[in-house]
């Protein structure tokens, strides 16, 4: 399962103190999760989504130094994919409205996605584990029911049903069963 804020901003704070393996990780950790952001987003232009990971992934760490270790760090890595992505349209669309861009960001709920991940983990924690993977997998990071199943080394169909049982069980949650 993805790793939660807490997780994340100990080892950005680890990173900035030296620790080269704890940024390391860091970044091995936000791949995935910054790729789902840029693939969704990108229309007919996804197959520029991991050349905006690699951008991003450079960004955050040679701009460590500005991140604020009191503040979430997803906000943080959100932040610079977002202007990432809005620098990518102007070069590849220049009759793209970037203010339209930026409202679809905010109806999407891109501004309190920090916080909605946060929820979304907490969620997640209370379901057997093989149906968190399967959901974070297939729902939260984008990945197909095919690409899910190689990661975890399950069978498709397996993935499919825990991915089905554990929104049903969500579902029962939110509605207090």
């Amino acid at each position: 399962m993805r790793a939660s804020e807490e997780q994340l901003r100990m080892l950005m704070t680890a990173g900035l103190a030296g620790d080269a393996g704890a940024h390391r990780n860091l970044l091995s950790l936000i791949a995935p999760v910054l790729r789902g952001f840029f693939t969704r987003r990108l229309g007919e232009l996804r197959d520029d989504a991991e050349d905006l990971v690699q951008e991003t992934l450079i960004a955050v760490h040679t701009r460590r130094a500005t991140y604020d270790p009191r503040r979430p760090f997803t906000a943080w890595m959100y932040a610079i994919a977002r202007y990432k992505l809005i620098d990518h349209f102007r070069r590849h669309r220049r009759h793209a409205n970037i203010e339209d861009l930026s409202a679809m960001l905010v109806r999407e709920g891109f501004e309190d996605e920090a916080g909605a991940r946060l929820d979304i983990g907490r969620l997640l924690r209370g379901l057997p584990a093989k149906q968190a993977r399967a959901i974070a997998d297939t729902r939260i990071d984008g990945l197909s029911i095919a690409e899910a199943s190689g990661l975890r080394s399950m069978s498709e169909s397996d993935v499919k049903v825990s991915v089905h049982r554990g929104i049903k069980a969500l579902a029962a949650r939110v509605r207090g069963k």
